[in-house]
């Protein structure tokens, strides 16, 4: 009888929570803290941005995953380096002056975060049944907004009752303890008989023909575009002023309740995806918080709108999250899974990025309500765009079958 080597679709889950509370302490809980320290909301969405930008570059050090030691003891060796420089951002002074310091250190935490999600991103290639990876990708993505959330939230309430310090040591204990679901996957091994440089010049080649495959093209074309990119996500903290909403609202919103959201969304779109297709989910989820945005800039600037207009927010974001991971696993196939995955999603972070920056410009330059009507009108008028173009190739039998 052969070996069976797949597992539960759910322990991703808990295999993502270590590079979610890292993010979730930059992208929420920090903010916070800067804004009400003197920077402003401008300077604070660039740390923040340069931070994630760490997600763009993955993909460079993708092969060295593929190509060295087992997943497994990748996992741990980005979760121990994840830790450390949390720690080190905890206990640096936050201050205008020192602001390069910061930066640095936000990066680097980031770069460390990755290296936590390319082994997963293998599990999820090779030990996940084929049937099952919407649902995978659903419980990746909740497992990425729960840790931001937890994160976040749990960061800034320990930061603020406590200590910083405090709270980077209960989230690297956190983060210890979603990580022992490990030891139920079966490992996977680097080859030791493969040639690196063979290998090297292979994974070049298969990435050159994941090009010319007309549903890679595409998707890479896609997640490049402002769709449901969440960039008002990354400074809801700093601008939560605003609605006139309290530290401790501000902690239990973006945190817990924004963690379990999140999750459901994610939850919901890995199902849709694979009920009804990835780019349905796609297309609709990306319409979806384009709505969503749209309800909350037209409301008034009260506590309640702000209670409300995140957590529906951040549900429609992870319903695109959801369905983002599925189109990448739909269009990179099986083989050298971590350095194909770590392109298209570094591909897919650009938005992020480039919207965070510009969320944060548009709000010192006009104010939160145009802000969000912006946002919501690009990642509209990209799935339209998009959508046409799918069509046409349809119409046209422009191969967009599955990469095997």
């Amino acid at each position: 009888m052969p070996e069976k080597i797949f597992t539960k679709p759910f322990y991703i889950f808990f295999l993502v929570i270590p590079q979610g509370l890292s993010q979730g302490f930059v992208s929420v809980a920090l903010p916070y803290l800067l804004t009400h320290r003197g920077f402003s909301v401008a300077t604070t969405a660039n740390i923040v941005a340069i931070g994630l930008s760490a997600n763009i570059w993955r993909f460079l050090w993708g092969p060295v995953v593929d190509l060295s030691l087992s997943l497994k003891k990748w996992f741990w060796i980005g979760l121990i380096i994840c830790m450390g420089t949390i720690l080190m951002l905890c206990i640096t002074p936050f201050t205008v002056k020192g602001e390069t310091l910061l930066i640095i250190i936000v990066f680097l935490s980031q770069v460390a975060g990755t290296f936590t999600l390319l082994p997963v991103n293998g599990f999820m290639a090779n030990r996940i049944v084929e049937e099952d990876k919407g649902k995978a990708s659903g419980w990746y993505q909740a497992g990425s907004l729960t840790g931001v959330g937890l994160g976040g939230g749990a960061g800034l309430w320990l930061a603020e009752h406590y200590s910083i310090l405090i709270a980077g040591i209960v989230l690297c204990a956190a983060s210890i303890l979603s990580s022992l679901v490990i030891v139920l996957i079966k490992d996977i091994h680097y080859q030791k008989e493969k040639s690196i440089l063979k290998e090297v010049a292979g994974m070049g080649k298969d990435i050159f023909a994941l090009l010319k495959i007309p549903v890679a093209l595409f998707a890479m074309i896609l997640i490049v575009l402002p769709i449901g990119s969440g960039g008002a996500a990354n400074i809801w903290s700093a601008i939560a002023q605003d609605w006139k909403t309290d530290a401790d609202t501000v902690a239990l919103v973006t945190g817990i309740l924004s963690g379990l959201v999140s999750a459901i969304g994610c939850i919901v779109g890995g199902y849709i995806a694979d009920k009804k297709g990835v780019w349905f989910a796609y297309f609709n989820a990306g319409i979806i918080c384009g709505v969503v945005t749209i309800i909350m800039a037209v409301l008034p600037y009260q506590p309640w709108v702000y209670i409300s207009g995140v957590l529906a927010y951040i549900f429609a974001i992870g319903l695109v999250n959801a369905a983002f991971t599925a189109v990448i696993l739909f269009a990179i196939g099986k083989k050298n899974v971590a350095t194909k995955f770590s392109l298209l999603s570094s591909i897919g972070n650009v938005p992020v990025i480039y919207m965070t920056v510009f969320d944060g410009w548009a709000h010192d330059r006009f104010n939160s309500k145009y802000m969000l009507l912006a946002e919501a009108a690009v990642g509209i008028l990209a799935v339209l765009i998009m959508a046409m173009a799918l069509q046409r190739m349809k119409v046209k039998k422009i191969g967009m079958e599955r990469v095997e």
